[in-house]
Order: structure tokens, then sequence, then C-alpha cells
């Protein structure tokens, strides 16, 4: 994989840690508990990138307030309004191009991609699941939730992943466990990973644009220089 480019900085989550920031495109469907941990990861310092836009597959979600209060540029693109999926991607590769990002990350968002979106962006969409992959795959929260109390393991956990044509099957990045308790409700459960993945996410991100990640087959390596 080659190395992930690098943008502009600008606006106020932005680092200033050097001439060119990465930018991030982010995508959500919901209330934007991920997004808000990159955000806050930036802001603190973790995190050496920018959100160059925040791409919303719903209107008035909490994810899209988060964004514009942090002066981040937003765009809701719904599946209603294209004529098909190829469409709806064509117009989420436009979005991401006109911003200029050099990584896109899936945050809760609930859409399955157009293949037209991951060749533009090979080896630079990260998405996360809540489970450990390949362990339930496929289905949004809290369906790998549920499927793991009534499969009966000891560990659940989430996944950070690169994209690819084959749902919650691309090349894994990071991964963190987290038990699976006796009296575990699926909201309990679900709750829990949730906040693993608030630290995941972001740690992930900054894995991918400073370790110069190369995919050999199904693994991906870092050689950090």
């Amino acid at each position: 994989m080659a190395e992930p480019g690098m943008g502009e900085s600008g606006g106020d989550n932005a680092v200033a840690t050097g001439p060119r920031t990465p930018a991030l495109g982010v995508l959500v469907s919901g209330r934007g508990s991920n997004l808000r941990a990159i955000l806050d990861a930036i802001a603190r310092g973790d995190l050496r990138a920018r959100a160059g836009i925040v791409i919303s597959s719903r209107a008035g979600v909490p994810a899209l307030e988060i964004a514009a209060a942090r002066g981040i540029p937003t765009r809701v693109i719904a599946p209603r309004d294209y004529p098909s999926r190829a469409a709806e991607g064509a117009a989420v590769v436009a979005a991401l191009s006109e911003a200029g990002v050099d990584l896109v990350v899936l945050a809760g968002y609930a859409r399955i991609f157009d293949p037209c979106v991951v060749r533009a962006f090979p080896y630079r969409i990260l998405n996360i699941h809540p489970s450990l992959l390949p362990a339930f795959a496929g289905g949004m929260a809290p369906k790998p939730q549920a499927d793991a109390l009534a499969a009966g393991v000891k560990l659940s956990g989430c996944t950070v992943h690169f994209v690819t044509d084959e749902v919650d099957a691309g090349p894994i990045i990071a991964q963190v466990a987290v038990p699976v308790l006796d009296d575990d409700t699926v909201e309990r459960l679900a709750e829990r990973i949730l906040a693993a993945e608030h630290t995941l996410l972001p740690e992930a991100i900054r894995r991918v644009l400073e370790g110069h990640p190369r995919v050999t087959g199904r693994r991906v390596l870092f050689d950090h220089r």
C-alpha cells in the first residue's frame, strides 16, 4: 500500500504540528459517537489529522450537529435521492474528492458501498465493526452483539479493517477484545464494545497515517519509520 497522501491543514479541528495535515472524510449515519471520539483525539493532539468533510446517509442525525458545531463541512448523500447505488457511490466519490481527503473513515455508516467507491480509494477506507472479525461479520449493531451472545462466546470486541468489495472481509488493521459477561444483555455488551471502539478507531487511524501500512495477502503490516 502506498503511503496515504497529506492534505493542507485548516479549520478548528486541525492540529498545527506541521505544514501538512492529513484530511479525513468521515461517513456517518446516526448519533456520531465515533465521530466525536475522532475529533476529540484530534483536539487532544493524539491524532495528527483534520476532518475535511463529514458525509451522512441520513439528514437530521446528531452526527451532523457534532460536525457543524466544530465548523466541519457536511454533506447529506441519502440513498433515496439517487436512482441507483452506483449513482449514490459516484456522489460520495465526488464529495470526498472535492474535499481533498487522504483517508476515508466509516464511523457508523449504514450503507454498503458501490464498488466505484472502493476503486477510487483503494486501501484508503477504514471501517469499524462491533465484533472480532471474521466472526459475526455482516449487519450493523446490535446484530453482531446479539449473534455473539447467541453463540455463547466468551470474548467479543471490535475490529478496524480496510474496506474491500466483500463486506466486512477486508484486511484487519487492529482489534480489541471485550469479555462477554454471564449476565450480559445485548444492550450492555453493545455499550462496552462501543466504549472500546472510541479508543480503537482513532488509534487505528493514527497507525494507518503514521505507520506506512503494507497489505500482504489479508495481513496489514506496519513499518514505523
